[in-house]
C-alpha cells in the first residue's frame, strides 16, 4: 500500500497533511471492503437462521464423509481454507456461513455481490460479508493494493474465505468479481504471505432454488 501511495504521490512521505489525506482514502477503501463484526447480530442470526431454514426447506443435507475431510483440513496449522462455491441463490452465503460456524470451523469472510442496497450491504458486512470496492480509474492502483493487503491479512489470520464462482441464474462461467478475488489469493501465495492454501470445492443444490 505504501508503494502504491509513493508511486502516485512521491512527496507524500515527508508531508504530514498529504499522509493524512492518503490515510483517510485508504480507510475509505477498506470501509467499502469490510466492517467490524457485530457479535450481537451474529448471535441473533445464529438463533434466527435455523428457524428460517425450516420454513424454507424440508431439510438441509450435508455429505458427512466430505464434512469430516474439511474438519481435518481446518486443523492444518498455518494453512487457511478457501471455499470455492457454486452459486444458486442469495441464500447460499448465510446457509454456508451457518454450516461452517455450527461445525466449529469458524466464521468465514464471504465475498458478496456488489448489487445490494446500502442498508443490506452494511448489515452483511457486520455478519462477515466482504465486497469489492467501487473501482475508479484514478485510484485503481491504490484500491488494488489495499485489496491485496486485506486478502493477505484474512489468509494469514486463517479466517475461512468463501468465494462464489458465478452469479445466481447466470451461465456457468467465472464471474468477474470471482476472478478479482481469486487473483488476490494467487498473489498472496506468489508473494509468500501464506505458505499454502487449502482449496475446498463446494456444491450447493436445491430441489427448488428459493
Amino acid at each position: 500500500v505504501q508503494d502504491a501511495v509513493s508511486g502516485q504521490d512521491p512527496g507524500s512521505r515527508g508531508d504530514e497533511g498529504s499522509r493524512r489525506r492518503w490515510k483517510e482514502k485508504i480507510f475509505q477503501i477498506l470501509g467499502e471492503i469490510q466492517a467490524p463484526l457485530s457479535s450481537l447480530l451474529l448471535r441473533l442470526c445464529h438463533w434466527l437462521l435455523p428457524k428460517l431454514l425450516t420454513r424454507l426447506f424440508l431439510s438441509v443435507q450435508l455429505h458427512q464423509g466430505q464434512l469430516e475431510m474439511v474438519l481435518r483440513a481446518a486443523r492444518t496449522p498455518e494453512v487457511p481454507l478457501v471455499f470455492l462455491c457454486s452459486h444458486q441463490s442469495q441464500v447460499d452465503g448465510p446457509l454456508l456461513s451457518f454450516v461452517l460456524v455450527s461445525q466449529g470451523i469458524g466464521l468465514p469472510r464471504v465475498a458478496v455481490s456488489a448489487w445490494t442496497s446500502p442498508h443490506l450491504r452494511s448489515l452483511l458486512q457486520r455478519l462477515g460479508g466482504i465486497f469489492l470496492p467501487s473501482w475508479s480509474e484514478l485510484d485503481e492502483e491504490l484500491q488494488g493494493a489495499v485489496l491485496d493487503a486485506y486478502v493477505q491479512e484474512v489468509l494469514q489470520s486463517r479466517q475461512p474465505l468463501v468465494l462464489f464462482l458465478e452469479e445466481p441464474s447466470a451461465s456457468l462461467r467465472l464471474a468477474d468479481p470471482a476472478r478479482r478475488w481469486l487473483l488476490r489469493v494467487l498473489r498472496a501465495l506468489r508473494d509468500g504471505a501464506v505458505p499454502d492454501v487449502l482449496i475446498v470445492p463446494v456444491g450447493i443444490a436445491y430441489d427448488v432454488a428459493p
